[in-house]
């Protein structure tokens, strides 16, 4: 397995069927017209897990700044391709996004995940996070969330 990190929306579009297992309604143009619009504010990268040519596992992520705690690093779709979990990807990807927050000079990592989605937690819980609060959300438009 190697850790890869993808910079361009060319290396970006490989990793789309991994993304539609979790979000099966996601078309590739959409993918491609997000990507357009995350990519040019640099924040933006993913990380993937191949398995030769095959992506196995794949998160975004983006770099920012909050008051409360300076720059941190935020984990975004954390997904795992059915076929190759519990084989150690997921930390694997972890592993390599806490490095680069080191790098980045950062004072944390951070992810959200769904209330419901209890096999990530147990990972989530095992790499060292835990829960500060909430993440409330106020849901505008429907049809827009996947």
């Amino acid at each position: 397995m190697i850790i890869k990190e993808l910079k361009t929306k060319e290396e970006m579009l490989v990793v789309f069927p991994v993304l539609h297992e979790l979000y099966p309604s996601l078309t590739k143009e959409q993918y491609m017209e997000e990507l357009e619009l995350m990519l040019p504010n640099n924040q933006y990268g993913q990380v993937a897990a191949f398995d030769g040519e095959v992506c196995a596992g794949v998160t975004g992520f983006w770099i920012g700044y909050k008051l409360w705690c300076g720059k941190y690093l935020e984990i975004d779709n954390f997904i795992v391709a059915q076929a190759y979990r519990s084989q150690g990807i997921g930390k694997a990807i972890i592993d390599y996004l806490k490095e680069k927050a080191v790098q980045e000079n950062c004072s944390m990592v951070a992810l959200d995940s769904y209330t419901t989605n209890f096999k990530a937690h147990k990972l989530f819980y095992n790499e060292g996070f835990g829960p500060k609060g909430f993440h409330f959300i106020h849901i505008l438009k429907d049809d827009a969330l996947r």
